[in-house]
């Protein structure tokens, strides 16, 4: 049995724990925020937050989860009316186009937020690879830079 927390709910899982996150996720927790998108971690769709880091969850097993804490983009959010800096400035900047890697995107640049609090187009650039076949690059760049001054606003918390 694996035992790990997904966005505050304890769980214990008894299954194939080869399984990835991802199709636990999506089709036992019913969280279908996460996307499919490649399989092999390279697109980012299906990031998410293990122990406040972002991780590609089909690439990451069950059997590597014990004692972690998940957090998927159902639970970014405070409430409906305390939404994330980062949401907030994606829905500011009128962000997706289509949407589908849309909260892998949100999920990879909270993190990067955290480490970089300041960034420059270089650190974005260098640091962000979550890929958008829709190619709003340059709108998620402006919003990345204002969720930054969102996120500064209120302390440095979210």
């Amino acid at each position: 049995m694996t035992k790990f927390v997904i966005n505050a709910k304890a769980i214990e899982f008894k299954g194939d724990t080869s399984m990835p996150l991802l199709w636990y996720l999506r089709d036992k927790q019913k969280l279908i925020g996460t996307k499919f998108g490649c399989g092999i971690g390279s697109c980012g769709a299906c990031t998410v937050h293990v122990d406040g880091k972002a991780m590609r969850s089909c690439i990451v097993p069950i059997s590597s989860l014990e004692g972690k804490d998940i957090v998927t983009i159902e639970a970014l959010a405070k409430d409906d009316n305390h939404l994330h800096p980062v949401q907030q400035a994606w829905l500011e900047f009128n962000v997706p186009q289509c949407g589908y890697c849309q909260a892998g995107q949100i999920m990879a640049v909270v993190d990067f937020l955290n480490t970089y609090p300041k960034p420059t187009d270089a650190e974005i650039d260098d640091n962000l690879n979550n890929l958008c076949r829709c190619g709003t690059y340059t709108r998620m760049r402006k919003a990345i830079h204002h969720a930054a001054e969102l996120k500064a606003q209120i302390g440095g918390e979210a």
